[in-house]
């Protein structure tokens, strides 16, 4: 199956949720939403499913025009990061749930749970009730029954947010292979960049309602086309200065406004140290320990803001240490005033439109 959104919109009471989004979903195609809370992941999501029919554009689906069809006419699986199962039914029954409504053999309803309990290590808990089950493994519930369904669209809302750093590990892995295997086109939204690296496939970036970027995730990740989409791909968030801060230290672009970086790209050092062609000398701010590594914020003297540095190891920098931020401005991005990154593909026009047959 194929899903396009042609220029969807939604608003609802005068707000704006979702707009002009455009995407063309391929069979059996992983697609990640990136992007904060509140930037339109969930609202998209209903869009695609049938819950919420959008007010502008259109959905088409194999060529079909689907935008005004509910969800009971759809073949579409979705699963929340607040999952839901039935109380009264058991985990086996939970699962199994979809396919009774589907009228499968019970031989067939036995074997496909009996494998999405396998995977999602449900096997145990087969017989008891949600009630009795952990968040975790009510969420992995919610999962088995969403894959057993093996619907032609699977939507997942933050779904692995309440399992254990382990499983979601492997999640991350397994799960697109195995809707990839049904043909199913599988959306992922997360607002973890680190997440949609992992997941790999294709990653649309969202801002306050609208998809800045579209296309393979590494593509869109290395290579930003504007502002906002490597803002949202960052985390940290994104370093910007000015470009008449760097102009000095390395040759721009005509027409550069802003230059960003990530964190990877600047290093901190002693004042007055050899190295990195751009240096702003500060202060330590606050540093952040996480794993091998440390995140060093830099409270600039030349009132820049504060500039977020990675380093290898543990380092216990102390607050107000003198040092100096060095940027790699060879990994910098360099952006026009309307948030356009340099080089960029030009922007299309308008979205191509999709033929439907009367």
């Amino acid at each position: 199956m194929s899903l396009v959104l042609d220029k969807v919109g939604y608003k609802r009471g005068g707000e704006v949720y979702v707009d002009d989004v455009s995407l063309d979903l391929a069979p059996g195609s992983m697609n990640v939403l990136l992007g904060p809370t509140l930037s339109g992941k969930t609202t998209l999501m209903r869009l695609m499913a049938g819950l919420d029919r959008p007010t502008a554009g259109r959905l088409v689906e194999d060529g079909r025009d689907v935008t005004g069809l509910g969800v009971k006419h759809r073949s579409v699986a979705m699963v929340y990061q607040q999952f839901v199962n039935y109380p009264t039914l058991t985990v086996y029954e939970n699962i199994a749930s979809p396919l009774r409504v589907q009228g499968l053999a019970e031989a067939e309803i036995e074997a496909r749970v009996a494998r999405a309990a396998k995977l999602m290590r449900l096997e145990p808990m087969l017989k008891r009730t949600p009630a009795q089950l952990s968040g975790g493994q009510q969420q992995r519930t919610a999962l088995a029954r969403a894959l057993v369904k093996q619907a032609r669209l699977v939507l997942l809302d933050e779904p692995l947010a309440n399992l254990d750093y382990k499983l979601r590990e492997e999640l991350r892995e397994e799960l697109p292979r195995l809707f990839a295997e049904t043909g199913a086109i599988l959306v992922y939204a997360t607002t973890e960049p680190s997440e949609a690296l992992l997941l790999k496939g294709r990653t649309a970036t969202l801002s306050e309602g609208r998809v800045t970027q579209f296309g393979p995730t590494a593509r869109v990740y290395r290579e930003p086309d504007t502002l906002a989409a490597a803002r949202v791909f960052s985390d940290p968030p994104l370093n910007e200065l000015p470009a008449s801060a760097v102009a000095a230290a390395k040759e721009l672009p005509a027409g550069a406004s802003t230059v960003g970086f990530r964190a990877d790209a600047a290093a901190v050092a002693a004042p007055g140290g050899p190295g990195a062609r751009a240096s702003f000398p500060g202060t330590v701010a606050v540093t952040e320990i996480s794993g091998s590594e440390s995140f060093v914020h830099v409270a600039t003297d030349a009132g820049l803001g504060t500039l977020v540095c990675l380093v290898d190891g543990v380092h216990s920098f102390e607050p107000g240490q003198r040092v100096e931020a060095r940027v790699d401005l060879a990994r910098a991005f360099a952006f026009a005033a309307d948030g356009r990154r340099l080089g960029a593909p030009a922007a299309p026009a308008s979205a191509p439109r999709v033929a439907v047959p009367a």
